[in-house]
């Protein structure tokens, strides 16, 4: 280590005595080469230059150039190499796969040409200096292989009683025109309590509608099962997917997008109010009390607002779906806003890069960032207790017996 000590001064001293401006780069070379040394000692057990007489470990075997791009300028390392076995530094660990996505993104749109200045800028921040369109095919190669994993990975084997179902838009060149598209993006709680990332999948604007009905068919095709309830707005396409291809899953209509739809019908002055009797009735604290007040309220808006009334009268079974399910569940059950947070992140990931180059792009990096945050999910706690997702079956039987006399 000394010896390393003293070559990091005799490199700085002479960057300066020189004039170099770029020393501490080369510095940065000299500190990363020093860190490989120790870790290829510690893994071939003799220091370089000495032998192991018994060969109880691997050994060296000559180096490999590669180029790290740091904020300080690229720096080319010398990496060490052994006979048996693999080394890569622990310092050059890949970054976490949403960072190393938007990278490959950010390189992409670079190569092609389509840059805006924020890309450029980010491109200078990231300390690359040259990329060669070879290069970014194989880097994105890598990362589409993992994200095609994860979205194509198997899903049977677990129930999902939850299960929500959203759409965040982005924007994407395409055919020489900025687009808008539809990221889909399905998320689920199973039985064991854990919140789970379970689709994702790419849409025009202008096809969204039918592309909801092959998005949940992919779904079910991976061994989507169990579902219970479905979360989600009143899109057309979305709704008749439900109904036709999760057969015996209840629909519930997310209150948050319902009262957004109410109060487009009401002028400025009072979508306070009309928000604030919606309100009301999810604030019930039963089935029965939720569906009085909302009877009531039809009743109450009737003259003023009819339209209003109207669309309540006709939402009832879809906004208080979630009643029939545990208590404990209702409040994250009666609304997309657990997605919507998610969407949330997901803009703020991706407002890096504005406009996406290609499809595959936001395939890319929407997918990575799905994918950490599902680790997340499953090394954090449970969205719902064990042994509360036990009573959504004990819950469904108690009202199955007054559906079937109402029914008569």
């Amino acid at each position: 280590m000394a010896e390393d000590r003293m070559a990091l001064i005799e490199t700085v001293r002479k960057a300066v005595g020189d004039g170099e401006v770029d020393f501490l780069r080369e510095g940065l070379r000299v500190l990363a080469e020093a860190v490989m040394e120790a870790e290829i000692t510690e893994l071939t057990g003799v220091p370089h230059g000495e032998r192991d007489p018994e060969r109880r470990l691997t050994r060296r075997n000559g180096y490999r150039d590669r180029r790290w791009d740091t904020r300080v300028g690229s720096v080319e390392l010398a990496i060490p190499r052994v006979r048996d076995g693999s080394y890569f530094p622990s310092l050059l660990e890949p970054r976490r796969r949403a960072e190393r996505a938007l990278l490959a993104v950010v390189q992409e749109a670079y190569v092609a040409g389509v840059s805006t200045r924020r890309v450029e800028d980010l491109v200078e921040t990231l300390g690359i200096t040259s990329m060669s369109k070879s290069q970014v095919s194989r880097i994105c190669a890598a990362l589409d292989a993992e994200v095609e994993a994860f979205r194509g990975r198997s899903l049977s084997g677990e129930a999902y009683p939850y299960l929500w179902l959203d759409a965040t838009y982005l924007k994407v060149r395409e055919a020489g025109r900025v687009v808008s598209m539809a990221a889909l993006v399905a998320t689920g709680v199973a039985m064991s309590g854990e919140r789970r990332i379970l689709g994702l999948e790419l849409a025009s604007g202008n096809d969204e509608g039918s592309a909801w009905p092959a998005f949940i068919r992919g779904l079910v095709e991976r061994g989507l099962s169990g579902v219970r309830l479905v979360i989600s707005d009143d899109h057309p396409g979305l709704v008749k997917a439900v109904h036709q291809q999760l057969l015996g899953a209840a629909w519930q209509r997310c209150r948050v997008h319902f009262t957004r739809n109410a109060q487009d019908l009401v002028p400025r002055s009072a979508r306070g109010m009309v928000a604030t009797i919606i309100r009301s009735i999810f604030e019930q604290p039963d089935e029965a009390s939720a569906r009085e007040q909302l009877r009531r309220t039809v009743d109450g808006l009737g003259a003023r607002f009819p339209k209003v009334a109207e669309l309540l009268a006709r939402a009832e079974a879809d906004l208080l779906a979630h009643l029939t399910f545990p208590e404990t569940h209702r409040r994250q059950i009666r609304s997309t806003n657990p997605l919507e947070r998610l969407n949330k992140e997901i803009k703020r990931r991706t407002a890096v890069v504005g406009i996406f180059p290609t499809r595959a792009s936001v395939i890319r990096l929407v997918g990575m960032i799905l994918a950490e945050q599902d680790d997340e999910w499953q090394d954090g706690r449970r969205y719902f207790r064990p042994e509360t997702m036990a009573l959504i079956d004990a819950t469904s039987e108690q009202e199955e017996v007054p559906a079937l006399l109402m029914a008569s």
